[in-house]
C-alpha cells in the first residue's frame, strides 16, 4: 500500500510548481520533488531549483521536517525527438494545426508517467503537477480530462492508487499568486517572485516586478499580467 502521506511533487522551479510544493507542503507530512532534464531551451530553471526550495523553507521554517529528497531525471531523448520551440532553436508562433509552437508533445504524459514510477519506490501515493487549464496556453495535455485519464490509465497499468492532484487547474495566474499568499504570506509570495524561472528565453538577466525574464516571450506575458491583477486586486 501506498503511504497516504507522502507526496512527489512535479518541480520545474517555475512560479506554479513552486506554488503547488507550497500546496503539498501545507497538506502532506513528506514531500518529495522530481525535475526533468529534457533538452529543453530554458533549463536554467533547473539551476533555480535547489536555491527555490531553500529560500521557499526559510519563508516557512515549519515546512522544513516534510520536505524530503529532490530528484531530476535525464529525459534528454524527449529533446532528441521533439521538433518545438522549447527544444530547438525556433520561432514561437502558433502552428498549422492550432497549437503553440512551445507545445512539447507528450511532455506531461511521460513526466507524470515517470512521476509514478518513482512514487512507487518512494512509496508515494500523492502526485502533485502545476497544470492548468484556466490561464494557459492551449496545451492538450494540461487540461483536466487529459489528467483524470492518466489517472486512470496509471492506476489500472501500475495496479496502484494513484491520485494525481491540480490544484492550479481552474485558477489563473493572479489566483496562483493569491494562493501562494495564503499558503505562505507575502514572504513566499516574495521567494517565488525572486527565485522562480518562467521565462522560455531563460533570461536570468532582466529583473521586473514580476521577477526576471525577457519580457515578451509568452511565459513571461503571462506572469506579468499575473502579477499585475494579483498587486492590483
Amino acid at each position: 500500500m501506498l503511504s497516504n502521506d507522502k507526496a512527489i511533487v512535479l518541480f520545474s522551479g517555475g512560479q506554479d510548481s513552486a506554488t503547488c510544493l507550497a500546496w503539498a507542503l501545507d497538506r502532506f507530512t513528506h514531500v518529495e520533488t522530481l525535475g526533468f532534464d529534457y533538452g529543453q531551451r530554458h533549463a536554467i530553471e533547473l539551476e533555480c531549483r535547489d536555491q527555490l526550495r531553500d529560500s521557499m523553507i526559510q519563508a516557512k521554517p515549519e515546512w522544513g521536517e516534510r520536505l524530503g529528497d529532490d530528484h531530476t531525471l535525464d529525459l534528454s531523448v524527449l529533446g532528441q525527438i521533439s521538433d518545438t520551440a522549447l527544444t530547438r532553436e525556433a520561432a514561437i508562433e502558433m502552428n498549422e494545426n492550432g497549437l503553440p509552437s512551445t507545445f512539447v508533445p507528450g511532455r506531461n504524459l511521460l513526466f507524470l508517467s515517470f512521476a509514478a514510477t518513482l512514487a512507487v519506490r518512494r512509496n508515494a501515493r500523492h502526485i502533485v503537477t502545476g497544470v492548468c487549464e484556466t490561464d494557459y496556453s492551449g496545451y492538450p495535455d494540461c487540461r483536466d480530462d487529459t489528467i483524470k485519464a492518466l489517472q486512470v490509465a496509471l492506476n489500472l497499468g501500475m495496479e496502484a492508487r494513484f491520485v494525481l492532484h491540480t490544484p492550479l487547474m481552474w485558477l489563473d495566474k493572479a489566483e496562483t499568486w493569491q494562493l501562494a499568499e495564503r499558503l505562505g504570506g507575502k514572504n513566499l509570495v516574495s521567494t517565488i517572485n525572486r527565485d522562480s524561472h518562467s521565462c522560455y528565453m531563460g533570461d536570468r538577466s532582466h529583473n521586473h516586478d514580476w521577477g526576471y525574464g525577457c519580457g515578451t516571450c509568452p511565459a513571461c506575458e503571462l506572469r506579468a499580467r499575473g502579477w499585475s491583477s494579483y498587486v492590483g486586486a
